[in-house]
């Protein structure tokens, strides 16, 4: 029997489970504390089974992943290389209204103006909103890249973007990278048995090897399954199933047609029981059908999905994928995390599932080495935030269905009061009179601005009241410099950016 206590002065972070949760917190946490240079006090070890195939479908970002990224160490280039990798610069949700061709964008770039002047009261058509304040939704419509050539890598300094990429192969470089340049350990082994000495506390794992590893923090990146905080630590689940319908997906990957584009956003498309993601890399599309089989059949569901894909991709064999959407009531429990999936999950509507395990990674690397003493409180304050960030993001996908005017049953469903929480209301009851403002938002850990608000109530219609508060909408002057200004650098980028695959092609041959 092989015990692992020889780095007793430093502590020991045990991760179970790869896939991207369990490498990407691994890369996180070791580039943070330079583990590699063996100064700091910490010693990561990340346990895979080679027989266990991961989800892997989690392949649209947010523009957090940028920062990530650059933090971990690795080159731009070679993400886009290994991973199929193309850029997102936001999401366009295509008959989420009335189901006739109707569609508007979530751009990530915020509206210009945005915090100096409130432009809602002032665009004609409030449905246009995105469009009469950023230029991001013509970029996306054209097809075009967030940058020129001559631009550093990184460089996000004109567009706000974030990243599409094929799962699998992110997973796989992340652990390369964390194994040759980042110092973390790997077994490959599946683990046999948890040893728990109270619901609260994980002793230690036995692995199929033989091996018994113990350690200061346990990571649990096991996925849906849960083993450590679910399976061996009991910890109970807070669903959202009464707020967010959907519970199975089928995945797909589709071949690039002879003379294709790469669209640079996430395209959205609104079905009659739910809804197809339809994401594009360098290499395929990854298309699939989130859908609720309370509204659907699975034969159905397919059927509508390989209607979209077209009859020439018959032979596609789809993956399906069963979930509930909720999260852990506590995430951290004693000596034991969950990240990833094994915390929780939703529909991958806004994908928040890779933001998600970049925050918990980063708390990890941040409160990391910690005396015993702390961790009861570092953990409840832990919990305390991701509490909330799950209710706000629950909150902000309903926000995406409750407007709808669609005639089928489960659209119908959705615009049902009873469907909505509380907290949503709150905020719709507010926003009758002003629309979602900067201060509304001024928690240091929301996930999602105002603007994001903004983009989706607008682009679905929801026109607030200004009529209250019309003595502050005075600023018409201002406003329309503003309009101006936004049509100008529309022009200007439209001239001036090269198309998306063009410069993923160019970019990469250099």
């Amino acid at each position: 029997m092989n015990h692992s206590s020889d780095t007793s002065k430093k502590q020991r972070i045990v991760i179970v489970g790869g896939g991207t949760a369990g490498w990407l917190t691994a890369a996180i946490v070791a580039a943070k504390h330079k583990v590699a240079m063996g100064e700091c006090g910490l010693d990561i070890t990340l346990v895979e089974s080679s027989d266990i195939p991961t989800v892997g479908v989690g392949e649209g970002t947010w523009p957090t992943m940028r920062n990530t990224l650059k933090d971990i160490g690795l080159s731009e280039k070679e993400v886009f290389r290994r991973c199929s990798a193309a850029f997102k610069q936001g999401g366009k949700f295509v008959n989420w209204v009335n189901g006739d061709g109707d569609f508007y964008y979530h751009p990530f770039t915020v509206p210009l103006g945005y915090g100096r002047v409130e432009m809602a009261p002032y665009v004609g058509d409030i449905a246009n909103f995105a469009n009469a304040t950023n230029f991001q939704q013509h970029v996306c419509e054209r097809n075009m890249a967030p940058r020129t050539l001559s631009e550093q890598e990184y460089s996000s300094a004109q567009s706000n973007y974030a990243y599409h990429l094929d799962a699998g192969a992110f997973a796989d470089m992340l652990r390369d990278f964390s194994k040759t340049e980042l110092g973390v350990k790997h077994i490959v082994a599946t683990v046999e048995s948890v040893a728990a000495s109270s619901s609260e506390h994980v002793e230690s794992v036995t692995l199929n090897n033989g091996m018994v590893l113990d350690a200061d923090l346990f990571v649990d990146c096991s996925g849906f399954r849960s083993l450590l905080l679910g399976e061996t630590l009991g910890e109970s689940v807070v669903s959202a199933d009464d707020v967010l319908f959907n519970n199975s997906a089928l995945a797909l990957h589709v071949p690039h047609e002879e003379d294709f584009e790469i669209k640079p956003y996430t395209q959205a498309t609104a079905q009659e029981a739910g809804w197809i993601w339809d994401i594009g890399l360098s290499s395929r599309r990854g298309v699939g059908h989130v859908y609720s089989t309370d509204f659907t059949t699975d034969e159905r569901a397919e059927e509508v999905l390989r209607q979209y894909v077209g009859d020439e991709h018959g032979d596609l064999k789809a993956r399906t994928i069963r979930f509930n959407s909720g999260y852990k009531k506590r995430i951290w429990k004693g000596n034991c995390i969950a990240v990833g999936l094994s915390a929780g999950f939703v529909e991958p509507l806004e994908a928040t599932a890779l933001m998600l395990i970049e925050i918990s990674a980063r708390y990890i690397a941040e409160q990391m080495p910690l005396p015993t003493s702390a961790m009861p409180i570092v953990s409840q304050r832990f919990n305390k935030q991701m509490n909330y960030r799950w209710q706000r993001i629950i909150d902000f996908l309903k926000l995406h269905y409750i407007f709808n005017q669609r005639s089928e049953p489960y659209w119908v469903a959705n615009r049902d009061a009873a469907s909505i929480p509380d907290s949503l209301k709150e905020d719709l009851e507010i926003w009758k009179y002003r629309g979602p403002q900067i201060a509304d938002f001024s928690a240091a850990i929301e996930l999602f601005p105002a603007a994001s608000y903004q983009y989706v109530l607008y682009g679905m219609g929801f026109s607030p009241d200004f009529s209250l508060q019309s003595h502050f909408y005075n600023e018409r002057d201002l406003a329309d410099k503003v309009i101006k200004q936004n049509q100008l650098i529309t022009q200007q980028k439209l001239s001036s950016l090269p198309n998306h695959r063009d410069y993923i092609e160019q970019w990469l041959a250099s």
